[in-house]
């Protein structure tokens, strides 16, 4: 083994809390280590959050030119060159890894290319890409080695090499049939890009219902949204086995409550999840322990069961979204220097970035029911906002949820243009306490998607009398 060489801290992955960790530690003089394996800055500029948004873009300005002649711009028939949408997305991904590589430098980090494995408790041997290892002790480990596709276990399918959302965003041909295995957030954002660049398209999932994680007056939308764009959608179907090839000739036998069926196509994409890239890094040999679904645990100050080894972002069970991982950095960072942060009660929005997007902040109806929290509803077609009528997006609506016994906003959810950025104006309101009342009075800009809000919060049913 090779002598180990002393640092003050080593990072192991290179996702979005991890670097930035590194990036604070070195510039405060430390000698800062961190080991990746293949993605520079993690899976967010490389292979999931900024890629997939590139090419969903792509598919909405093939979905705009496609309709140009309803706003006064008729175009002949279009066609798709995906090899030209597959370099646009190539360009952005080199354009950050310069960027990311000029941060380490610029502070001081430095970057290890290669496979960690922990040896004893803050003791890293690393097998570098370039052949050869090194070994390193530090002062403090901090795990930062993320999520996978999750790949079901059903017969067929790993033989049948289908695609995952990686493969699926480095295509430069056009599916003819793509089939999707999974309607939550990834599978439908990229279902609906393929539709538009030209694919049929199929989305199989076991639910009742897609996007389950929220309402089911939300997710009836979505489906209608997505099947108005002439997606097949098969809920409640049970994937039994899987033959052929992905890229070739796909079969997959599915069983629905009409019975068994046949669903072929000419790819197909998994999109079922993702699992912990936990096994095989001798987490075991130092006495780290996982939860239940094989995630790191760790406290609220994301300390794992091991003295000054902390674990950051989705591999410590963290909301997987990039702002997460970002906030897991800010906590560690306050608390090494004498704060007291944590990951309780935080307020973590989300975005699924389908056409129109899903943008959602605190709880739902169903979560509220299921806590026993007695709430207030007001919802409201996103048509009913007079931007709308200026862009042609009247698709969507609008939901808050407010607490019964007093005005506190518990919730918003919006399916609709800029719903993100709406969506914004409301967290920021929740975190600063304030009572809906302050949103319905506003002087909001017209004409504007957030004006929306004051007459979504102005339909807020009065509270119940004592």
């Amino acid at each position: 083994m090779a002598d180990a060489e002393k640092v003050d801290a080593l990072v192991l992955g290179s996702g979005e809390g991890g670097k930035y960790l590194a990036w604070h530690l070195a510039r405060s003089g430390q000698r800062v280590v961190v080991v990746e394996r293949r993605w520079i800055g993690g899976s967010c500029p490389n292979i999931n959050c900024l890629p997939s948004k590139n090419e969903i873009w792509s598919a909405k300005v093939a979905d705009l030119v496609r309709h140009a002649g309803q706003f006064g711009t008729p175009t002949e028939a279009i066609a798709i060159d995906m090899a030209k949408v597959r370099q646009r997305k190539r360009a952005m991904v080199d354009g950050l890894i310069a960027m990311h590589l000029e941060n380490y430098k610029a502070s001081g980090a430095e970057l290890v290319m290669g496979s960690g494995r922990l040896l004893a408790p803050r003791t890293i041997e690393v097998r570098l890409n370039e052949g050869g290892m090194r070994v390193f002790t530090a002062s403090r480990v901090f795990l930062n080695i993320g999520t996978s596709p999750t790949m079901p276990d059903i017969p067929g399918l790993a033989a049948a090499e289908p695609l995952t959302h990686i493969e699926a965003l480095d295509l430069d041909r056009l599916p003819a049939h793509l089939i999707v295995l999974g309607g939550g957030y990834v599978g439908l954002e990229l279902a609906q890009a393929y539709r538009r660049f030209g694919s049929r398209v199929t989305v199989l999932d076991h639910g009742t219902r897609l996007a389950r994680r929220e309402d089911a007056d939300i997710a009836e939308l979505i489906r209608q949204i997505l099947d108005k764009e002439g997606i097949e959608i098969l809920l409640g179907a049970e994937t039994l086995s899987v033959d052929g090839r992905s890229g070739d000739e796909i079969r997959l036998r599915i069983r629905t409550s009409a019975g068994e069926t046949l669903v072929a196509g000419s790819d197909l994409l998994v999109a079922a999840g993702r699992s912990p890239n936990t096994s095989g890094i001798g987490l075991e040999t130092i006495g780290i322990n996982l939860d239940p679904r094989g995630y790191i645990a760790v406290n609220e100050r994301l300390e794992t069961s091991v003295s000054n080894v902390w674990a950051i972002g989705e591999c410590a069970g963290s909301p997987q979204f990039t702002h997460a991982s970002l906030d897991d950095f800010r906590i560690i960072r306050d608390n090494l220097a004498g704060g007291k942060r944590s990951t309780r009660d935080r307020l973590v929005p989300y975005c699924m970035f389908t056409d129109p997007p899903l943008a959602r902040v605190g709880m739902n109806e169903d979560e509220a029911r299921h806590s026993g929290i007695a709430v207030r509803v007001a919802t409201m077609p996103a048509a009913a906002i007079l931007r709308t009528r200026t862009i042609d997006e009247r698709d969507g609506m609008l939901k808050a949820l407010v607490a019964a016994g007093d005005d506190r906003i518990l919730g918003f959810a919006m399916v609709g243009a800029e719903a993100g950025e709406v969506m914004a104006a409301v967290q920021t309101a929740m975190l600063a306490g304030l009572p809906y009342g302050v949103l319905r009075d506003a002087v909001l800009a017209h004409p504007t998607m957030a004006e929306g809000l004051g007459a979504l919060f102005g339909k807020v049913p009065a509270r119940e009398k004592a």
